[in-house]
């Protein structure tokens, strides 16, 4: 099975002007591929840039580390699902707390209606453990069973509570940031 898991790198919100947008590509444990873009932080050029990365591989299912990447820069999964026609896996760390998150993109941003649809998009967050005595973390699933999706999630989470496809991009994002 091929698996694309993107996540963002570190950065100064009013100092960093883009952040990394990681994207890579695992065959069963192995990295085939990984792709690198810049995304304005609190922009709106994720998604884009995500689809053009996209374009280049073929894969089976769609890992992202929540929506929301170099801060509000977010992307709409649905779009995301459309295009390819492939299963997107939303996963986070911490349960989504989407009225903050509404009350924030309204308070900081002019567009927040269109930020917030990519949110309202989303099916419900459902907690999962992917490891004994871990913490749980939180899945939504676009074009998919959610069972099917926390199965893959805890079958992929190997070196901790996180699965690999997002780890991987994370230490990149991370590391080149």
């Amino acid at each position: 099975m091929l698996v694309v898991g993107v996540e963002d790198g570190s950065f100064q919100k009013g100092i960093t002007q883009k952040a990394v947008l990681a994207a890579v590509l695992l065959k069963r444990q192995i990295l085939e591929d990984v792709r690198i873009t810049g995304i304005f932080v609190d922009g709106l050029d994720a998604t884009k840039k995500l689809i053009k990365i996209l374009d280049k591989w073929t894969f089976n299912v769609i890992f992202l580390a929540g929506i929301s990447f170099a801060g509000f820069n977010v992307v709409d999964p649905e779009k995301i699902h459309r295009r390819f026609r492939k299963p997107l896996i939303v996963v986070t760390r911490t349960k989504p707390n989407n009225m903050a998150v509404k009350r924030a993109l309204r308070r900081h941003f002019k567009d927040w209606e269109t930020r917030w649809d990519a949110f309202k998009k989303l099916g419900p967050f459902h907690e999962t453990i992917t490891s004994f005595g871990k913490q749980p973390i939180y899945v939504a699933i676009i074009g998919g069973n959610i069972r099917w999706a926390c199965k893959l999630v805890r079958a992929l989470s190997i070196c901790g509570r996180i699965p690999e496809p997002l780890r991987v991009a994370r230490l990149i994002a991370r590391g080149l940031s």
